[in-house]
């Protein structure tokens, strides 16, 4: 009798394996916490505050929209820019509202300098800024400006990738974007002699502009 191979004996032994069954070890997976919950954990909004500015990021919290446009004007003079771009209706109420300039639409857009943009959650445990292309700004204003400004709530705040997307679920249904990702500080890469270079692949600066709204909603 011929002996077997290496290669069906590993078969024989995936197949006697497949055989037998087994309880699921993790029957609740899905519905478990990714993390370990502790009794000190900061609030939320200071977690997520904590990990955005660790990556980078640069974070404005703001009261109100006053203080939201002044947070504004001082991003465009520190970063020294004046052709701002911001295509969703929400955004561009807010900046109408200040007489704030900036372009509605992409003329001139290999220019921009600012893309101003909202976001579809804000992600605590990393921090996070999830978008998609489901509104005006659609993929390239958050990519191809060298600064990303965006504009966020404090109810868009989750601890976790996966209470984002339920956001993202009940705000779309069943006409789901085709792009979701989420943005963790500036562009960068070290590829190049493992030197960290920022804005190689997009944006050298994200800030994030955060209203209250359970003050607004007051």
């Amino acid at each position: 009798m011929q002996e077997a191979t290496a290669k069906e004996r590993l078969l024989k032994k995936i197949r006697k394996a497949l055989l037998v069954k087994r309880d699921n070890p993790y029957p609740n997976l899905e519905e478990l916490p990714l993390y370990k919950q502790t009794d000190d954990e900061d609030a939320i909004e200071v977690t997520f505050a904590k990990h955005f500015t660790s990556v980078a990021g640069n974070f404005i919290f703001c009261e109100d929209e006053i203080q939201l446009a002044e947070g504004l004007i001082g991003i465009t003079e520190k970063e020294d820019v004046k052709k701002i771009y911001a295509w969703e209706e929400e955004v561009q109420a807010i900046l109408d509202r200040y007489e704030f300039p900036y372009f509605k639409s992409d003329t001139d857009f290999v220019n921009a300098e600012v893309g101003v943009t909202t976001c579809e959650a804000l992600i605590a445990r990393t921090g996070s800024i999830m978008v998609s292309n489901g509104n005006m700004a659609g993929r390239r204003l958050s990519i191809y400006p060298h600064v990303h400004v965006v504009i966020a709530y404090t109810s868009q705040i989750v601890m976790d990738l996966k209470d984002g997307f339920e956001l993202v679920r009940n705000k779309y249904e069943l006409s789901m974007p085709s792009m979701i990702s989420t943005i963790t500080g500036p562009s960068r890469t070290a590829d190049i002699e493992k030197t960290l270079v920022l804005g190689a692949h997009g944006p050298k600066q994200l800030y994030l502009l955060l209203l209250d709204d359970t003050i607004i909603s007051c």
